[in-house]
């Protein structure tokens, strides 16, 4: 297939966006996790949730030109952009998260016509509710022309393997829609000793790869081998317990009968980011998921992000035509892109 898209640069799958406002609830009673915004120092702004800041957040979460102005020193030359993972707002009732949800969808369809082609959409959806979530993957796709959608690692403590949101997942790959997963109010917070940061640094790998696993467990791409899914922060703890898994599938029958093909197969059938700021963890990574199957993440433009996407993937060493694959074509397949003119 000839392509009308060449990009220069790495294709980054992973970053955010926060609006400069948040709308004002229109019901008759605010739900206490509905967002606010209130100033801050210089071209800060403070994220408020249930009357507390939830995070302090630079103007580049809703500047797009200043988006799109830091771009060239990441090596970047297009960005995938999905709301901040916690207004998500799964815990809302699925009527009033709908509408804050569509307003999310509606600013980062404005940036994204904003930019001259240097941003790409990933939007929000209420899983609490799966028909009203399918209905909104259907406005951000048909409507908004996304590229797919943004979902939480666990939706109210369910995995995003669970069988209760096989038909969401099915209108995905019925829509050619991408599916980024996200990690979002991780397990295990009680065991986590020290400030609130270690959400982000411990937390959320581990709850990243109990969602992976979940999708291994219940056999997700044998069912759904259109579905293009994606995990972010390099699959959290899924590159070590994958080996662990694959062994425990020939020892346990109980296990061989619910998992229907080998789970280092499975695995290899998912997409994830290379959001692991080391360079063995990123090589071992490439070889149990392949070298097709690595995509650049940054989380952009939190401060806790790689600033440095394209060098951290040349410090791994790999050859010309991984390192390729890593930059954009990887990313080019998931994300739905035309492949790359040939020059």
């Amino acid at each position: 297939m000839t392509a009308t898209l060449k990009y220069r640069c790495g294709i980054d799958a992973h970053a955010h966006m926060v609006p400069h406002d948040f709308p004002s609830y229109l019901g008759a009673s605010v739900p206490a996790d509905w967002p606010s915004m209130a100033p801050a120092q210089a071209c800060h702004r403070s994220v408020m949730i249930a009357g507390k800041n939830y995070r302090t957040v630079s103007d580049r979460c809703w500047d797009t030109a200043g988006r799109i102005a830091d771009m060239p020193e990441m090596g970047l030359d297009l960005q995938a952009i999905s709301p901040m993972p916690e207004l998500l707002s799964y815990w809302m009732a699925a009527s009033d998260a709908q509408p804050l949800l569509r307003y999310l969808n509606e600013q980062i369809a404005a940036m994204v016509a904003e930019s001259g082609g240097h941003l790409l959409g990933l939007g929000a959806v209420p899983l609490q509710d799966v028909d009203m979530a399918i209905r909104e993957l259907e406005y951000c796709v048909r409507t908004l022309g996304f590229s797919g959608v943004e979902v939480g690692s666990n939706i109210n403590g369910r995995p995003i393997g669970a069988p209760e949101f096989d038909p969401f997942l099915e209108a995905c790959e019925s829509l050619g829609a991408a599916v980024f997963v996200h990690a979002i109010r991780p397990a295990g917070m009680e065991r986590l000793i020290g400030p609130p940061p270690l959400q982000q640094v411990l937390g959320y790998p581990s709850d990243v790869g109990l969602a992976a696993a979940s999708v291994l467990t219940t056999n997700l791409m044998q069912r759904r081998p259109g579905l293009r899914i994606a995990f972010s922060h390099g699959g959290g703890t899924l590159g070590l317990l994958l080996p662990r898994l694959q062994q425990s599938w020939g020892v346990f029958p109980a296990l061989k009968e619910c998992i229907t093909a080998a789970p280092r197969e499975q695995a290899r059938k998912l997409f994830f980011d290379t959001l692991v700021f080391d360079a063995s963890t990123l090589r071992h990574l490439v070889a149990q998921f392949g070298e097709t199957q690595l995509l650049i993440g940054t989380d952009y433009p939190f401060n806790f992000h790689d600033r440095r996407p394209v060098e951290s993937i040349d410090a791994a060493g790999f050859d010309e035509a991984t390192r390729e694959l890593l930059l954009q074509g990887n990313a080019r397949r998931f994300l739905g892109l035309p492949l790359e003119e040939n020059t």
